[in-house]
């Protein structure tokens, strides 16, 4: 439970703070103030285990310490002359150019997700063909919350509609297929149809993806999806834009998850993992696209924090450990245990409609029935904050509880984050079959 000096914090700043906080901080109500590889402390010195990694941005779990010398040194030295060099931005582009796929050359800097992503729509705008006036996107996708991000998946807010240009295609959404068909007899029917409906538009100059839906619940797709997409964007001239803002990085056990399912994009949005949560983000690309003319314009790069030192200090120790360490190939390892121990849990619970997942990230879909398929975000509620009294720290967002814990996470923790979860289960639900 919430302790007394974290309700009087939390009282304190609602006089003042709007409302319109996260599904998971409204509900948990915890005030951390601390946080150490992968164990969080709150202000009456409960300690979780944080099997979410921030806002699955802890790669390297809370506050490394190659990390925080990094922050600390730059913060001492310089922290913003706009997008003028500084001493580690070469060091930086020669780590990404060892780090991501050889003809993914060329780089950008800015701050957050939804900032680079507007980056790249500008990049497809500038360089997009005469008539090749529409963006094709994955419906349930997630992009950021600027108008750009929401045009791209049709988001209203209020009795605004702004759907913009932007065509949408189906999901590899397979658990809940909207066509009602089953993988694999389906043929991958949902690829045929964005092939059709985007690849194969003459007006359609890009489709802006993610590899591996993750606000939508980390959908993964089945084999045979991105290989019919990828081929035919590659054969009608359809820019592939691969949004890995929360995927980039080593994730899903490759660096992209682009590469995990055999997916060459033309440009790729990169943020969460690559700075260890500190405000970072990467726009990569092929030279051709991001050398254009049109693309290279004065101040087409640059905004008030982009290229900022202290971004690029943290980005460079972050991914400097992940390679010195081969934090990569652990998140492979690591994901297999945190995979078994999670299909354990669904044998023996039947409010676990599905577990799906790819390396270290993981979506537990909570249903009322599994034959209907019910969504029960009441009962995804009630384990969150079980677990939370508990001591384990996890994602909710509807009747979906992500996973993701740092590449850094010790075996023996990461089997405990697991039993908590499963005890958590226990105690709201039973142990149903």
């Amino acid at each position: 439970m919430t302790g007394p000096r974290q309700l009087e914090q939390l009282d304190r700043e609602a006089a003042r703070l709007a409302p319109g906080a996260s599904e998971e901080s409204a509900l948990g109500r915890r005030v951390f103030v601390e946080g150490r590889g992968a164990v969080l402390t709150d202000l009456d010195g409960n300690q979780y285990i944080d099997l979410a990694a921030g806002t699955l941005t802890q790669s390297l779990g809370h506050c490394h310490p190659e990390v925080v010398a990094a922050l600390a040194e730059q913060a001492a030295r310089l922290w913003n002359v706009h997008d003028f060099a500084t001493a580690d931005r070469a060091g930086l582009c020669d780590l990404l150019a060892d780090l991501l796929p050889e003809y993914l050359d060329t780089y950008s800097f800015f701050s957050t997700g939804a900032e680079v992503v507007e980056a790249a729509l500008r990049t497809v705008q500038a360089v997009a063909e005469p008539g090749r006036n529409r963006v094709g996107a994955l419906r349930y996708g997630f992009h950021g919350k600027t108008q750009g991000a929401r045009m791209l998946v049709h988001w209203d807010i209020g009795n605004q509609a702004f759907a913009g240009n932007s065509v949408l295609g189906y999901s590899p959404y397979c658990y809940r297929c909207p066509l009602e068909l089953a993988y694999p007899s389906c043929g991958v029917r949902c690829a045929t149809l964005v092939r059709r409906h985007i690849a194969e538009k003459s007006n359609v100059s890009a489709l802006v993806f993610e590899p591996v839906l993750g606000a939508a619940g980390v959908i993964v797709p089945p084999p045979g999806y991105w290989e019919q997409i990828a081929d035919s964007c590659r054969e009608h001239g359809v820019l592939l834009v691969a949004d890995e803002v929360l995927t980039g990085g080593g994730r899903t056990g490759t660096f992209l998850a682009a590469e995990r399912f055999g997916i060459e994009p033309d440009l790729v949005a990169l943020s969460k993992g690559m700075a260890s949560g500190f405000p970072f983000a990467v726009l990569a690309g092929r030279s051709d696209v991001l050398r254009h003319p049109q693309v290279g314009r004065a101040g087409s790069t640059a905004s008030t924090y982009s290229n900022n030192p202290l971004g690029i200090a943290a980005a460079r120790a972050t991914l400097e450990v992940v390679r010195r360490d081969t934090l990569i190939e652990q998140v492979d390892v690591l994901g297999a245990l945190l995979s078994e121990g999670l299909v354990e849990l669904q044998a023996k619970h039947a409010v676990l409609g599905d577990v799906r997942g790819v390396g270290l990230l993981y979506g537990l879909e909570f249903v009322r029935d599994r034959d209907t398929r019910e969504p029960a975000p009441e009962i995804a509620r009630e384990v969150y904050l079980a677990a939370l009294d508990l001591g384990l720290r996890t994602s909710i967002g509807g009747h979906i509880i992500r996973l993701a814990p740092p590449f850094t996470i010790d075996r023996d923790l990461l089997e405990e984050g697991i039993a908590l979860l499963g005890r958590a289960l226990e105690r709201v639900t039973g142990a149903e079959r």
